[in-house]
């Protein structure tokens, strides 16, 4: 199944991470597409919140991996933008944070996506201009071939 939206403006995100987290709420993983400045960290914080993390949440670029108390357990933020190899996902235990049944809220997903699960939500965010953007949600069992996420 896939669906477009739009977002119209960042103060709308919250209600969007509300209707996501809904929509999909027999999925844990999610994956973020899109260019630098498209809304990614945004909408990880707008849905971070909806799971109850308190104090704010930062993009994880330098950590490879932020974790965030929610009020349901741990919520993890994988930023794998700055990784050259899938291999350095080993050294952080990636598919033991993927196994662990928590949220996994993961940007740049390129290098991990032999890695990710087969029901992991992809969502590609696209800028429009005027500051609104595009979400595309893909929740197939794995992103289509006919139009590749990577």
């Amino acid at each position: 199944m896939s669906a477009v939206l739009r977002l119209s403006r960042p103060e709308d995100a919250p209600e969007m991470a509300a209707a996501l987290l809904h929509s999909c709420s027999d999925r844990r993983v999610f994956a973020f597409k899109g260019d630098l400045g498209a809304g990614k960290t945004t909408l990880i914080k707008a849905l971070s919140a909806e799971l109850g993390v308190e104090g704010g949440t930062s993009s994880p670029s330098f950590s490879i991996v932020n974790e965030y108390a929610g009020t349901t357990g741990p919520v993890y933020h994988f930023d794998l933008y700055r990784l050259k190899d899938a291999h350095e996902l080993e050294g952080i235990g990636f598919t033991e944070y993927l196994d662990s049944g928590r949220y996994c809220f993961v940007e740049w997903p390129e290098l991990a996506k032999d890695l990710l699960p087969t029901d992991t939500v992809w969502v590609r965010l696209t800028q429009l201009g005027d500051g609104e953007r595009s979400v595309q949600l893909d929740l197939s069992p794995a992103p289509p071939a006919t139009a590749p996420i990577a």
